[in-house]
Formats: C-alpha cells, sequence, structure tokens
C-alpha cells in the first residue's frame, strides 16, 4: 500500500515512545526529561491552567451551537483565538520530529509526556497545531514529499492556515489492515488517477480542509507486504 498527496479539491469520493538501541546491549534507557523538556512541560501547564481548563465549557457550549444550527464542523472561536497565544509560548508544532523545519524538534520519547498532558482535554491539541490527522499527515509530507510539494502544502499546514485529512478506510475491506487496501493508484502521463472508495476519512469534513493523503496501491501484482 502506498500513501497518495491530492488536494481536496480533486477528490472523487498520537505517545508512543521509540526508544533507541543500547550500545553494546548495555545499559539501562534513561527515561529523565531532558532540560528542554521540563521546560516545555512547565509552560504547558500553566497554559493549560490559564487557558484550557477555564474555556472547556465554553468549547461545549460552542460545539452544541454548530450543532444546533446544523454546522458541527465549524470551527470554535475559541481555539481559533488561543492558537496565537500557543505560538507566542513556543508551544507549536511540538509534534514535530528534528529536521530543517524543526531544528529543535523532539524525539517520540520526548514528545510523549507533553503529548500526555495535550490529551487531558480532547480539543486541546489542535489549539498548538499537535491534532490528528494534521501531525501524521505533516510528518508524511516532512519526510517524503519533494521541496515543491512541502511549500505548498506543508508550510501552511505548519502555519495551521489549512487542515488535512486521511483517507485509508474502505467499505468493502478489513482497512486496519493497510494491505486490504483496494484503492488503486495509476501512473497516467504526468498524472495519477486514483479509483477507489473510502469512507470514515478523518478530517475530511473539515471546512479548511484543503489537502487528502490517500492510501491506496500503485501495484496490486506486487508481494502482500511489498
Amino acid at each position: 500500500a502506498r500513501s497518495f498527496l491530492m488536494p481536496r479539491r480533486q477528490a472523487v469520493g498520537g505517545g508512543c515512545a521509540t526508544l533507541p538501541a543500547h550500545e553494546h546491549g548495555a545499559g539501562p534507557m534513561n527515561f529523565d526529561y531532558s532540560p528542554q523538556v521540563v521546560q516545555l512541560r512547565e509552560r504547558l501547564l500553566a497554559f493549560f491552567a490559564e487557558h484550557i481548563t477555564p474555556n472547556e465549557k465554553r468549547y461545549l457550549d460552542e460545539v452544541a451551537a454548530n450543532r444546533r444550527a446544523g454546522n458541527p464542523w465549524l470551527p470554535t472561536t475559541v481555539i481559533e483565538e488561543l492558537k496565537p497565544k500557543a505560538r507566542a509560548a513556543g508551544l507549536w508544532n511540538l509534534f514535530l520530529p528534528k529536521s530543517s523545519r524543526a531544528p529543535e524538534g523532539l524525539s517520540n520519547l520526548e514528545y510523549a509526556p507533553l503529548c500526555e498532558i495535550m490529551g487531558r482535554v480532547f480539543w486541546a491539541p489542535e489549539v498548538f497545531n499537535c491534532s490528528a490527522p494534521d501531525t501524521g499527515n505533516m510528518e508524511t509530507l516532512e519526510r517524503y514529499a519533494s521541496e515543491a510539494l512541502k511549500d505548498r502544502w506543508l508550510e501552511p499546514l505548519l502555519r495551521g492556515e489549512i487542515r488535512s485529512a486521511f483517507l485509508m478506510t474502505e467499505p468493502a475491506v478489513a482497512s486496519s489492515d493497510a494491505t486490504n487496501i483496494e484503492c488503486r493508484i495509476e501512473r497516467d502521463g504526468d498524472d495519477y488517477v486514483i479509483n477507489g472508495r473510502k469512507w470514515w476519512s478523518s478530517g475530511a469534513g473539515d471546512p479548511r480542509c484543503a489537502v487528502y493523503i490517500v492510501m491506496g496501491k500503485t501495484n496490486p501484482e506486487a508481494g502482500r507486504h511489498e
């Protein structure tokens, strides 16, 4: 199975640690927080106390009002108001691993305690631009996309100007096993043609969603795990 980037308009249809290996197989793992994580954790807890916890009821009231108005995907004003505050506090894009765009990026082990804090309130990760499916999509773009695609899609995602969706699940197969995916991605000259049906597509209903990452097969004759 392959992931394929697709602008939304062309569509038809989280804190687990990765541990470094021990040198020579000796020595215990060190789970102590680094100085950077200690500082970020304290700053994040303070932000929660000042901005997140006091606004929990306001968020729920806004969502309830949007649903009554028939627009459950409408962005809430409380989250949009808090995003600039999170950026100013240096609590933005914490999920992004070390790269040219994140020279001080965190490892999974370092990000885990921060992710745990953000997860205490289900809507809080979006305040810090650390919510799914954008986090996984942005990391995919950072790792594998061309510079042109990064400029077009990753940069506005990192700035929080657009949202994204991840299209994997299909109605006819057990899609939690990616090898079952039936969606086809075929080269046609300078373009790719995507044929398939997706549902339960995370993030696709958001009016700010501008790009999909689509899971599909480019070679159905390949081995099951190739």
